[in-house]
C-alpha cells in the first residue's frame, strides 16, 4: 500500500460575493515510501494547495469539497482535529521556500532544529541533540558538534536550507512536503541542496512531494511527475518517461519555457542604436561594505575596486553565488549604500555616493527593481496609487497628464487598464512583477537595476518577463544592470557580463566571450552547475573535478591573496593564497575587452577550459 493516496480531491473557495470556484478538479496519485513525487506547473495551478492537503490544511478562504487524502490509510481531511495536529511534525513535516523566514533569529539553530522532536514527545533533548548532529553530518554541514550552538545569520543561505531540512527530519517524519526548496537558491547552492535532500531521504525511509516549477531541477530529484494546470492533472508519470517523452502539450509547453544550459550564441547581440560618447553608467574602482572602524574605512569590506560600464541600451549581466557582492554593487550605483572608496559617473558626471547627495534629476535617471514584488509593493495602496506617486515626483505631471502617462506605462508592461484600481494582492506574482517594474519606469530612467526580478517566478512567467525587458530596452534605450545567479537567464538577456566572486571582478567581457573558452575556474563551476533538463545529469556533475574541488564551499571575502583559493581545481599553492591575481586581458578571442582575473597564463586556462 501507498504511504500517502490522494483520491479525487476537491477544493474550492469562496469569493465575497458567495461565489464557489474551484480550485483543485479530482486529483489522484499516489507517494510510495522512499520515492519523490513532484507536483509541477505555473503558478496558480494549484501545486501547493495539493501538497498542503497532506497536513489536512487548506489556506484562507479555501475549503475541502471532496475526495480523500490518506496517509497510512487514515483521511486527514476528516479526521478529528487533535490527531490532525499530532500528525503535523510527526508524521507529516512541512518545507517552505524561504529558510530564512522559517528561522527564528532570536533561537540557536540547535533549539530550532530539534524543538518539534521534543514538543511531540517523539525524543528527549538529549536524544533530539544527537539526532540532529547526526542530520547535520548527514547533510554535509560542518562542524556538526558545534553547529546547534550558532544563530542562523551566522551560516549561508545553503546551510540554512539544509537545516530547514534537519529541522524537519528530526522527528522521524513519514512524508515530506518540500515547497519550492531551491527558488531563490544560486546554482552551486542548489546542487548542494539538492544532493542532501536526495541522499537523506532514501537514507531515512521518508517520502515526498517536491513542489517546483523548475523542471531541470525535477529531472534531479524526483521518481514520479504530476503535470498540473488549473488545478487538473495533464499528464502523470515516471520521471524519466515525462521529461523525455511527454505526451500533452501543456507539458512539452513547459519544457520549451525552459532555457538550454548557457553557451556561446545564446545572446541576441547588442545594438548600436542608442549608444553615446559617455557609458550611461559606469564604476570606477569601487570599494564599499558596511559598518565603519575608526578610520572611516568599512568594518566588514564587500566590494574590491570594482570596474564596470553600462552602454546606453545595453545589458550588463552580473553573477555570482549568494554573498557575492552582486546586490551591495546595485545598492552602491543607486546610491542606498554609499561607496567607501572609487566613483560611480552617469553619463560621465560624478554622482554623489548617497541618494542625499543626488539631484532629483540624478535619482530619476537610475532606478531599483527589487527582487520581491510582495514586500516592494504597499499591500494598503492601489496599482494607480503606486505608478502615480513617482509620475508626480519625478516627472511633475498632475491631472488627465497623469492618468495618460500611468495607462502608457500599464500598456508598456503589457497590462490592462482596469489594473489601475486593482490592490497588489488581486495581482498574481507575474503581474505584481510587472507592476514594480512600471513603477520604475515611471520615472523615465536612463538606466534600470534589477535585482534578481525573475528568480521568485515560475519557468513560463519568468521567461515572459525577460521578454518583456527585451522589449523596453529596444523601445526605450533604457540600459539595464541585470543582477541574477541563473545564468541561463543572463546568457540569453545580456550583452555583457561581469562575474563576481567574494566582492572582486574575476571575469568581464562579452556574453559569448565569457561563455567561451578559456573560462576562470569560478565561471566554469557556475556554467558546469547550471541544471540540464535530463535523469541523471546531477550525478555525472559531481564526479567531475571542477564540482568535487567547488561544490559545498562557502564564499569567504578576503583582502589576501585569490578568494577563491579554497576552492579552485587549479590552485597555486604560495602565491594564490597570498597574492591578489593579475588582470590578463583574452587578446585575439572575440573581443580584447574579455578580462579574467588569474594567476595562470592565459594558455593554461585554454587547455584546463578544453579538458
Amino acid at each position: 500500500m501507498a504511504l500517502l493516496e490522494v483520491d479525487d480531491l476537491r477544493i474550492d473557495a469562496h469569493t465575497e460575493l458567495g461565489e464557489v470556484l474551484p480550485i483543485v478538479k479530482g486529483v489522484n496519485f499516489e507517494v510510495a515510501r522512499g520515492e519523490v513525487v513532484a507536483l509541477i506547473g505555473e503558478s496558480g495551478s494549484g501545486k501547493t494547495t495539493i501538497a498542503l492537503s497532506a497536513l489536512g490544511y487548506t489556506k484562507p478562504g479555501l475549503e475541502f469539497a471532496g475526495g480523500e487524502v490518506r496517509l497510512d490509510g487514515r483521511d486527514v481531511i476528516t479526521m478529528p482535529p487533535d490527531d490532525r495536529r499530532m500528525l503535523r511534525g510527526r508524521n507529516v513535516a512541512y518545507l517552505a521556500q524561504s529558510a530564512a523566514a522559517t528561522f527564528n533569529p532570536a533561537l540557536t539553530i540547535g533549539e530550532q532544529v530539534t524543538e518539534s522532536a521534543v514538543l511531540h514527545g517523539l525524543l528527549t533533548q538529549e536524544e533530539a541533540n544527537r539526532r540532529a548532529e547526526a542530520l547535520y553530518g548527514a547533510l554535509e554541514l560542518p562542524d556538526p558538534d558545534r553547529l546547534g550552538r550558532r544563530y542562523p545569520h551566522q551560516v549561508s543561505g545553503g546551510q540554512l536550507q539544509r537545516l530547514m531540512a534537519a529541522m524537519a527530519l528530526c522527528g522521524r517524519p513519514d512524508l515530506l512536503v518540500l515547497d519550492e526548496p531551491t527558488t531563490a537558491l544560486d546554482v552551486t547552492t542548489q546542487i548542494e541542496v539538492l544532493k542532501a535532500f536526495k541522499k537523506v531521504i532514501r537514507e531515512q525511509g521518508a517520502a515526498a512531494i517536491y513542489v517546483t516549477h523548475d523542471l531541470s531541477v525535477v529531472a534531479q530529484i524526483a521518481d514520479h511527475i504530476v503535470v498540473l494546470y488549473a488545478g487538473e492533472i495533464q499528464e502523470m508519470g515516471a520521471a524519466d518517461d515525462v521529461i523525455s517523452r511527454p505526451s500533452h502539450d501543456y507539458t512539452r509547453r513547459l519544457m520549451a519555457a525552459v532555457r538550454p544550459p548557457p553557451a556561446a550564441g545564446q545572446g541576441e547581440g547588442g545594438t548600436e542604436a542608442h549608444l553615446r560618447d559617455a557609458p550611461a553608467l559606469e564604476a570606477r574602482k569601487v570599494n564599499a561594505g558596511y559598518g565603519r572602524r575608526p578610520d572611516g574605512a568599512p568594518a566588514m569590506k564587500v566590494l574590491f575596486d570594482i570596474d564596470m560600464a553600462i552602454e546606453r541600451g545595453r545589458v550588463v549581466g552580473v553573477i555570482g553565488e549568494s554573498g557575492c557582492g552582486k546586490s551591495t554593487l546595485a545598492r552602491v550605483m543607486a546610491g542606498l549604500t554609499p561607496a567607501s572608496d572609487g566613483d560611480i559617473l552617469l553619463d560621465g558626471a560624478r554622482l554623489g555616493p548617497s541618494v542625499g547627495e543626488r539631484t532629483r534629476q540624478e535619482l530619476r535617471s537610475v532606478q531599483f527593481v527589487y527582487q520581491m514584488a510582495d514586500t516592494a509593493l504597499n499591500p494598503r495602496q492601489r496599482i494607480d496609487e503606486l505608478l502615480g506617486r513617482p509620475i508626480e515626483f519625478f516627472l511633475g505631471l498632475k491631472g488627465e497628464e497623469k492618468r495618460r502617462r500611468l495607462h502608457e506605462l500599464l500598456e508598456m508592461v503589457e497590462l490592462p487598464p482596469d489594473f489601475a484600481g486593482r490592490y497588489p494582492e488581486e495581482l498574481s506574482g507575474g503581474q505584481k512583477q510587472r507592476v514594480n517594474l512600471a513603477r520604475a519606469l515611471a520615472a523615465d530612467p536612463e538606466v534600470l537595476l534589477c535585482d534578481e526580478v525573475t528568480s521568485a517566478l515560475d519557468t513560463i512567467v519568468g521567461a515572459n518577463v525577460i521578454e518583456l525587458l527585451k522589449s523596453l530596452k529596444e523601445r526605450t534605450g533604457v540600459s539595464f544592470v541585470f543582477i541574477s545567479h541563473d545564468l541561463s537567464t543572463v546568457a540569453s538577456f545580456a550583452d555583457e557580463i561581469v562575474v563576481l566572486y567574494a566582492g572582486r571582478v574575476v571575469e568581464k567581457g562579452p556574453v559569448d566571450a565569457v561563455l567561451s573558452p578559456p573560462f576562470h575556474p569560478y565561471t566554469r563551476l557556475l556554467i558546469s552547475s547550471v541544471p540540464e533538463l535530463r535523469v541523471g545529469w546531477m550525478e555525472e556533475m559531481m564526479a567531475t573535478s571542477t564540482a568535487q574541488a567547488g561544490i559545498d564551499r562557502v564564499v569567504t571575502i578576503t583582502e589576501v591573496g585569490c578568494p577563491f583559493f579554497d576552492r579552485c581545481p587549479l590552485a597555486i599553492e604560495g602565491t594564490c593564497d597570498t597574492e591578489i591575481a593579475p588582470n590578463r586581458p583574452i587578446d585575439g578571442l572575440v573581443s580584447d575587452r574579455h578580462v579574467i582575473e588569474c594567476h595562470r597564463e592565459v594558455p593554461e586556462l585554454m587547455a584546463w577550459s578544453q579538458s
